[in-house]
């Protein structure tokens, strides 16, 4: 290239730029999630007002009784206020939501215990339990366990909370010095009260005509529970009588087994007619507690049927609230339905809050690191090739990559742990090392620019398929064939980061610097 001429963009090099806009809409949002105001609702207590009036974990507080809250010391003097209610007393309280209509109700001092806050984050990338903490709950079965029981209790209890979606949670095993087995779990980002909530409940779903029990939870009785489409989805939304705020109900199908079907029909077959229905009802009980009852139509009268319509509902301030709650309530039921009820009854023996191990402050420290590894990197190719914008260029490619492996992350909602930071960092490494190999290709002057930089991609292709090959079975995507035990472990981490690095490498910004390399080399 002739000196002074500006470098072309090629449609490669336009890839890696709207890519690198792309990731950081992702990892910032728009407007910039940085320049928010007010404090995220971290968790709301079950079955108390507040939760009832509409306030729900993520919302973001933006004023107290006419005072604005920018951050959590604002947050905390007006919650001091509220603590200070004189007991078997109320007071009216004024709760500012962004983009929700304001929460306005009487309530005692106990409201300032039934809400758990923390500061707005400057980015959507979620962290896992190293950087962020969580909680962690040993759970002990109201029997003594075999270490095959124990192993069955991690694996139900495994399936029913990836149905809920956690993407960071670890099972482990415990045992005692009397000889106990225990399951140890935790999960990133969650309360005490939380994980509570979510392995103390067994589960144990059961659908009555009377005192008849006509089918239960679990495979056994229910061979497919629908949880998209037509057969699962929200019904209706309607202003809610009595107080404010809108109630949704929603409704799934499940298919029962010939033989559940088959007594249903026995049962229904000996009720009564009265009017269009049945003389009973079939209610499902979760736990022994009645959650909801169905009319039963007279053309279902011992017929065998083996589609079920479950339904329930959902409320909220808002519409979208309510809509939102009855997708939570439905998931829950469905993933009780798929699951069946734990095989025990638990006891938690022990509920902490597990502190940051590393912090913001080591997540830095790692990414300065890297940067500065980045940057040695490029003074050696500088010093080899003895062209500045070969140095540049190399660290600009680098730095993108980074950015749009964070991007990925925060699209789909995975928690960067010290194994997925690991997986970045080596990302990195393959990346300079596919860009030193374009570099020398590019110099290489026996072949046409054209034909040494394809010889370079089809190395870089090469190593990129065998990388992936051998990570795919950490990644736990194989577990159907019994191949990846070890992704349950700290290496899932370090796998996924790693395969989106070097995914967006040979895609974007391996073609990318090619052409970069290949301009900067005629």
């Amino acid at each position: 290239m002739a000196h002074g001429t500006t470098m072309k963009i090629t449609f490669r090099i336009w890839i890696l730029i709207i890519a690198v806009i792309l990731s950081l809409i992702s990892i910032f949002s728009i407007p910039p999630i940085f320049l928010s105001e007010g404090v995220l609702v971290d968790s709301v207590e079950r079955n108390t007002t507040i939760r009832e009036d509409g306030l729900r974990e993520g919302m973001t507080i933006t004023g107290i009784n006419g005072v604005s809250i920018t951050n959590l010391e604002d947050y905390r003097s007006q919650i001091e206020k509220i603590r200070n209610i004189p007991k078997n007393t109320t007071e009216k309280v004024i709760i500012t939501i962004t983009n929700n209509p304001e929460i306005i109700n009487l309530y005692s001092s106990s409201l300032a215990d039934q809400i758990s806050v923390k500061e707005i984050p400057n980015t959507r990338i979620k962290s896992g339990l190293d950087l962020q903490g969580g909680s962690r709950a040993l759970v002990k079965a109201d029997q003594r366990l075999t270490e095959e029981e124990l192993e069955d209790l991690i694996a139900v209890s495994e399936q029913r909370l990836n149905v809920y979606g956690f993407s960071d949670v670890k099972f482990f095993k415990v045992l005692t010095s009397s000889g106990d087995r225990l399951m140890g779990v935790e999960i990133a980002g969650s309360t005490p009260k939380d994980l509570e909530e979510l392995i103390s409940e067994q589960g144990k779903f059961e659908a009555k005509i009377g005192n008849e029990t006509v089918f239960i939870g679990g495979d056994k009785d229910i061979t497919r529970v629908a949880r998209s489409g037509t057969e699962a989805l929200i019904t209706n939304c309607q202003r809610s009588r009595g107080s404010s705020g809108d109630i949704c109900t929603f409704q799934f199908t499940i298919y029962l087994s010939e033989e559940a079907a088959k007594h249903h029909a026995d049962v229904t077959g000996d009720l009564k007619v009265n009017g269009s229905y049945l003389s009973k009802q079939l209610d499902f009980f979760i736990d022994d507690q009645l959650i909801s009852s169905l009319n039963i139509g007279i053309s279902l009268k011992g017929v065998v049927a083996t589609q079920i319509s479950i339904s329930g509902s959902g409320s909220g301030l808002t519409r979208q609230d309510a809509i939102a709650n009855a997708n939570e309530e439905m998931k829950r039921l469905q993933t009780i339905l798929i699951t069946g009820s734990l095989p025990y009854k638990l006891d938690i023996v022990k509920l902490d809050k597990i502190s940051p191990k590393l912090g913001g402050e080591f997540t830095r420290q790692i990414m300065l690191g890297g940067i500065f590894a980045i940057i040695a990197v490029s003074i050696i190719v500088f010093v080899r090739y003895r062209k500045l914008k070969i140095s540049a260029a190399l660290v600009t490619v680098s730095l993108s990559e980074v950015l749009i492996i964070l991007g990925v992350a925060s699209l789909i909602g995975w928690n960067l742990d010290l194994p997925s930071i690991a997986g970045i960092i080596a990302a990195i490494g393959t990346g300079i090392d596919s860009q030193i190999i374009i570099l020398d290709e590019a110099r290489d002057k026996r072949d046409s620019a054209k034909a040494r930089i394809k010889k370079a991609l089809f190395i870089i292709v090469t190593a990129f398929a065998t990388t992936t090959v051998a990570m795919i079975p950490l990644t736990g995507l194989l577990g159907f064939m019994g191949i990846g035990a070890a992704s349950a472990g700290l290496l899932k981490g370090f796998a996924i980061t790693t395969i989106i690095g070097i995914t967006t490498g040979v895609l974007v910004s391996r073609p990318a610097f090619a052409d970069i390399a290949r301009q900067l080399e005629e």
